[in-house]
């Protein structure tokens, strides 16, 4: 059995769909405050957001397509 699937992470950083998505964090996160999408985690005093690649798609999809965005 091929255990490619194991290199490839579930979930990105805030930080790191920011730069995948090409837009700057804090548009990606009012995006993400607008339409709900994201995973913010908690640890302690530290916050993490994490996006799935369905979530990275969903964003950029609204973002290309303003007026589908409810899609």
């Amino acid at each position: 059995m091929n255990d490619l699937n194991n290199d490839i992470p579930k979930f990105v950083t805030r930080a790191r769909a920011s730069y995948l998505l090409g837009i700057p964090e804090a548009e990606l996160r009012r995006i993400s405050e607008e339409s709900g999408l994201g995973h913010l985690e908690r640890a302690g005093n530290e916050e993490e957001m994490y996006f799935t690649y369905e979530e990275l798609r969903q964003i950029c999809q609204a973002t290309a397509h303003p007026s589908q965005a409810s899609h």
